[in-house]
């Protein structure tokens, strides 16, 4: 028989059976992140990780990764912060790979097991062979903190384009042009402009739901509300980010299987633009982050100073329109 194919687990797949990994992402002074080569013999022989290895009984997470990359590269590790957790079934075997970013480290590094190290860059992991855990970890690293979406347009498009560069000017990095009201050819002339503006500022645009448009323009990336999320059977065809609106554990699920980039859940806290809704609040927000391998935005009522209760609950960062566009 065919060997199973990786799949991310569902949360209501995540036992006491899954193995805790913990692994560390270092950077030296280029801003390069640091890989090591499987080695013969292993579980995805070949492939590049991220260094680390399994946690022993009683050892805290840090303590693991201490260990880990001092008996694997050589190197003694200081302070380190979440990055992302990944569930992943391989079939055979169920693992939790939790990643943390090194702050500091000391020594001199080395393969002590025989094993290949390189450094690359941000951008080069797309092309690297990893293990499919590792591969959600990459996507976490080239994505910022802060994902921003825009209000609607209104009747100006000088006045909101304006908006889009004070947001730019402030440090946006990655946003999402939400405009649902807005007749298909201005949308388009719309987009373009935006598209100019952002990739300008070395920032990315998602378009809310134009999966064609985002093809036509050769844009940065579509972002899929829920209901087209769980229409389609596959990931869109798009030459960059997919992304996705989600709200409970089977469309997180439906998100990772095809393939999508990273996920937008909330609501987190109550929001004026839904006073009715009941907010999903920060337990089970971490619960929903937990059973996913996605890197995640929370999103409702939250801004900016929110991004250490996120990052706590385990987000990628914090997603919102009001947060970034004021008034």
């Amino acid at each position: 028989m065919p060997e199973p194919s990786p799949q991310p687990l569902s949360r209501g797949e995540r036992g006491l059976n899954r193995t805790h990994v913990v692994a560390g992402v270092l950077r030296d002074a280029q801003g390069r992140v640091l890989l090591a080569q499987r080695p013969s013999g292993k579980h995805s022989a070949g492939l590049w990780e991220f260094p680390g290895g399994k946690l022993e009984p009683g050892e805290t997470a840090h303590a693991a990764l201490r260990r880990e990359l001092h008996e694997e590269i050589g190197v003694d590790i200081g302070a380190i912060e979440p990055l992302i957790a990944v569930p992943w079934d391989f079939g055979d075997k169920s693992i939790l790979l939790d990643v943390y970013r090194v702050v500091d480290f000391a020594g001199e590094l080395h393969g002590r097991e025989g094993q290949a190290l390189i450094w690359r860059h941000i951008d080069e992991l797309l092309d690297i062979p990893m293990p499919p855990p590792d591969r959600p970890v990459a996507t976490a690293l080239r994505l910022p903190p802060h994902y921003a979406i825009t209000p609607e347009p209104g009747d100006d498009d000088a006045v909101f384009l304006a908006r889009i560069d004070r947001a730019l000017a402030a440090g946006v990095r990655l946003l999402q042009l939400r405009a649902k009201t807005v007749p298909a050819a201005r949308l388009r002339v719309l987009a373009q402009a935006v598209q100019q503006r952002v990739r300008g500022a070395g920032a990315a645009m998602l378009i809310n739901a134009h999966i064609d448009l985002t093809i036509e323009l050769d844009l940065d990336g579509v972002h899929l509300p829920s209901a087209e999320l769980m229409r389609l059977s596959e990931r869109p065809p798009v030459r960059g980010w997919v992304a996705a609106s989600c709200h409970d554990a089977s469309e997180l699920a439906h998100a990772a299987a095809i393939g999508v980039d990273f996920a937008v859940v909330g609501s987190v806290q109550a929001t004026r633009s839904h006073p009715g809704a009941e907010p999903l609040g920060w337990q089970r927000f971490a619960e929903l982050c937990g059973g996913t391998p996605l890197p995640v935005y929370a999103l409702g009522g939250l801004g900016p100073a929110d991004l250490p209760a996120a990052r706590a609950h385990g987000a990628q960062g914090i997603a919102g329109i009001s947060g970034f566009f004021p008034g």
